[in-house]
């Protein structure tokens, strides 16, 4: 069992006997409160999605389901298609990849975990950290030094996120997958 705070995008969990895909995951923290997560979920069976929301100290069967690592190959659309260390290929529907998606572009080197309902591809599960180079940020705001200053900026995959201030354009970055936050700049 895992915490709703420590769900993230691509686990499958059971919700109502049925098991779902997470696609996306927003934690929101308030004072005295408990975090609340807010959660984005498919239904493997049904092929509907929905959204609900747990306490962050909330317990969920977190189904442990077939895995493999894998690398991301080429995008087919609507399909992304993935290669196992044997050549096998696996077809993931680009819904299924929820906030993922933003961060699979085609040269990508990174390991990915493929999970597998009833031998088909379900979802996919990125690494915690992934690089990818900022494709167009502006300039930084001179004498703008106080506190923690962040900007937008475009990384590769066409995804916006804030950056720290001193990052520039063709800068290799590390983004957190699981908060889709930057961490550093590499």
């Amino acid at each position: 069992m895992k915490t709703a705070h420590e769900i993230r995008p691509g686990n499958v969990i059971m919700l109502d006997g049925s098991p779902w895909v997470v696609l996306k995951t927003e934690t929101t923290r308030s004072g005295r409160n408990a975090a609340i997560v807010k959660l984005k979920l498919k239904n493997v069976l049904l092929d509907s999605t929905t959204e609900t929301t747990f306490k962050g100290d909330d317990k969920l069967d977190d189904i442990i389901l077939e895995r493999l690592d894998c690398t991301y190959s080429y995008y087919a659309d609507p399909m992304y298609v993935f290669m196992d260390a044997e050549y096998n290929q696996y077809d993931v529907e680009a819904e299924n990849l929820g906030d993922a998606a933003a961060y699979i572009v085609d040269g990508i080197e990174d390991i990915c975990q493929v999970t597998f309902y009833e031998e088909k591809a379900i979802s996919v599960e990125l690494p915690i950290t992934v690089t990818r180079e900022v494709t167009y940020t502006e300039p930084s705001a001179r004498g703008d030094t106080s506190g923690k200053v962040m900007k937008p900026a475009t990384i590769a995959g066409g995804s916006t996120l804030s950056v720290a201030d001193f990052v520039k354009t063709g800068d290799m970055i590390e983004i957190d997958t699981r908060t889709n936050e930057f961490k550093k700049r590499v």
